[in-house]
């Protein structure tokens, strides 16, 4: 049988060609590989380097690997936080004429960290607790958009920083199915695999000793639960509201925004005396402060980074003499937006040593520097300003960074 490579990107296949296909994946020689964290797995995978990308390469049968390479693109069509599917190799074999495993490549995710590896040091517990948010929102986003993941649990999922929080990332769709809708069964059922699957990854780092004591792995497992539940209720409940009190509606709109989701369609009924009115978000998708920071600057961020952007760009555009919201002639957002990524964002960011960033990707490291602004200036009771902040930062709180993969948190 032929080397055969199905790939989203004609550039692709040439890339990959280069890397050796006619040796088990465990068998690959060093100099393909690149060392970074791998998470546990039911299957083999490597990460190698394809020209000027790093992928993931995951051994699997051909059927699973060419379905998870369709569900993965479907997530990505949907908008849904997952890692890229690249390709599918098939019809390998080795030296000898015999079969090897089909692959499926993905794009590695910058930043990211699979959980164990973010417990090599012992995490606080309000650190897990970011984790579980994380894992919650994703299963929402996931189930919102009709896709049962059918395996929730830490080991298939990615973490990247987000502004003091976690966003979460799918890594393994082989169990996953797409529908139209999920039932309320269909969710229940991939809420109490993820209660059951993570109680049994947080017992087996507490039997090898990387578990804070304080952290009950049962409850931690039963807490995802509560926090989806929540978060499900508020994105899809009904509400009813008196007849003329539209301004309800815009404040649970408001409250849904903040959450960082928005209301693409709703269903507004008027009862039939006229004194309520009933109100229910019809489709809600994901990334409201992302779209809204990309539009006016062309950052792409995650979604509580782009919150706090937000809010550090529309109080530098309120200083600015040309910024007046009502004045059809005065300066545009778009205009100011970007005026700000020129003189405020880059510059600050770039006087951050490349050296001393580690994984952190621009927009969480202008977090990091906002975040220790607004500390300093809460210890001297006086706004100290964003250049102080960052010589500060550089010199005293990276090289310590450095050495934990958690932020330093101010004494």
């Amino acid at each position: 049988m032929a080397l055969h490579i199905s790939a989203t990107n004609p550039e692709h296949p040439a890339l990959l060609l280069e890397l050796p296909w006619h040796l088990p994946l465990e068998e690959w020689p060093e100099e393909y590989l690149v060392p970074l964290p791998r998470g546990i797995s039911r299957h083999v995978v490597r990460y190698a380097r394809a020209g000027d990308e790093v992928v993931a390469v995951k051994e699997l049968a051909e059927r699973p690997a060419l379905r998870e390479y369709e569900l993965l693109r479907d997530l990505d069509r949907l908008g849904i936080p997952a890692v890229d599917a690249l390709a599918v190799v098939t019809g390998r074999t080795d030296a000898d004429g015999e079969p090897l495993e089909p692959v499926l490549i993905t794009r590695h995710l910058g930043g990211s960290m699979p959980y164990r590896s973010m417990f090599e040091t012992t995490m606080r517990p309000a650190t897990m607790h970011r984790l579980m948010d994380a894992l919650a929102v994703l299963l929402v986003r996931l189930h919102l958009a009709g896709f049962a993941w059918g395996d929730c649990s830490l080991s298939n999922t990615l973490f990247r920083r987000d502004a003091g929080a976690y966003a979460a990332y799918l890594v393994d769709a082989e169990t996953g199915e797409l529908h139209a809708r999920l039932s309320d069964g269909q969710r229940d059922y991939d809420l109490d695999l993820a209660r059951v699957n993570i109680s049994g990854e947080l017992l087996d780092l507490e039997a090898s000793g990387a578990l804070h004591p304080s952290v009950d792995p049962i409850a931690f497992g039963t807490e995802i639960c509560a926090r989806y539940q929540g978060l499900w209720k508020e994105l899809t409940r009904t509400s009813v509201y008196p007849a003329g009190k539209y301004h309800y509606i815009e404040r649970r709109i408001r409250r849904l925004n903040d959450l960082g989701f928005d209301v693409a369609e709703m269903q507004i009924e008027h009862s039939s005396n006229g004194d309520t009115v009933t109100f229910v978000p019809k489709v809600v998708d994901a990334g409201h402060h992302q779209r809204q920071l990309l539009r006016l600057t062309g950052l792409d961020t995650e979604e509580n980074q782009a919150r706090r952007l937000l809010n550090d760009l529309e109080s530098w555009m309120a200083t600015q003499d040309d910024y007046a919201p009502n004045d059809p002639l005065a300066a545009r957002p778009e205009v100011l937006a970007h005026r700000w990524v020129r003189e405020v964002f880059r510059p600050t960011v770039r006087a951050v040593p490349p050296e001393l960033r580690g994984g952190m990707d621009p927009a969480e490291i202008y977090h990091q520097l906002l975040e220790h602004r607004w500390y300093l200036s809460e210890r001297a009771q006086h706004d100290i300003g964003l250049d102080t902040a960052v010589k500060d930062y550089v010199e005293n709180i990276l090289p310590r960074a450095r050495k934990t993969l958690e932020p330093p948190v101010p004494e």
